[in-house]
């Protein structure tokens, strides 16, 4: 039976980590690889950020439940990680009720005002980490990972150790970081599938 992976990483068109993002699901869907990877990260193609008023906080819930649902968690990091923020906009627990915040992906609708109505409480050791938060949506994700205990993989997207590269967040993580990519017996540079296969658990 399969795992359930999820895939913590900057899935930006342009500059982000999609290289390495790429190869993981094909080796979660070739005949050659036998992973069995299953890719839960991708909430922001589904049902959720759908809704017209989807709001950050209705992402994070959704990155809670698919978090909650896998047994690993591989997180990503480029040059670029650190200095990634999305997500950490909320004003809700500085301003209260009535403030105002822009829906996912429909900034040129504006701001509208917080749907969450009523009180809003901390979490307790073992719930979730709360959906309202100034978190970046990566940092909400490794937090909730940390939070349930999943097996957490941390991989740089370069052929070298990059220490440099690990937001603070994710700086206790250096000792275990590993580089995604390698060098074959040929010279050619390829994603360390043998890494990647024995951190999950495959013999």
């Amino acid at each position: 039976m399969g795992k359930r992976v999820y895939i913590s990483a900057d899935y930006s068109e342009a500059d982000g980590d999609r290289d390495v993002i790429d190869l993981l699901h094909s080796w979660g869907s070739d005949s050659k690889h036998k992973t069995d990877f299953i890719d839960t990260a991708q909430v922001v193609s589904g049902s959720v950020s759908n809704d017209p008023d989807c709001r950050s906080c209705d992402l994070k819930a959704e990155f809670n439940r698919q978090i909650n649902a896998s047994s690993a968690v591989i997180f990503v990091v480029g040059d670029k990680t650190a200095s990634r923020d999305a997500g950490n906009a909320c004003r809700r627990n500085s301003e209260g009720e009535g403030c105002t915040c822009t829906p996912y992906k429909h900034n040129a609708n504006g701001s509208t005002t917080c749907k969450i109505k009523g009180p809003t409480h901390k979490p307790a050791a073992d719930e979730d980490l709360g959906k309202i938060n100034t978190f970046s949506y990566l940092e909400h994700e490794f937090k909730q990972a940390e939070r349930r205990a999943k097996d957490i993989i941390v991989v740089y997207n370069s052929l070298y150790h990059q220490p440099g590269w690990l937001p603070s967040y994710m700086s206790h993580c250096e000792d275990g970081a590993r580089p995604f990519w390698k060098k074959n017996a040929s010279g050619e540079v390829v994603g360390d599938y043998q890494y990647i296969k024995e951190a999950l658990g495959y013999e």
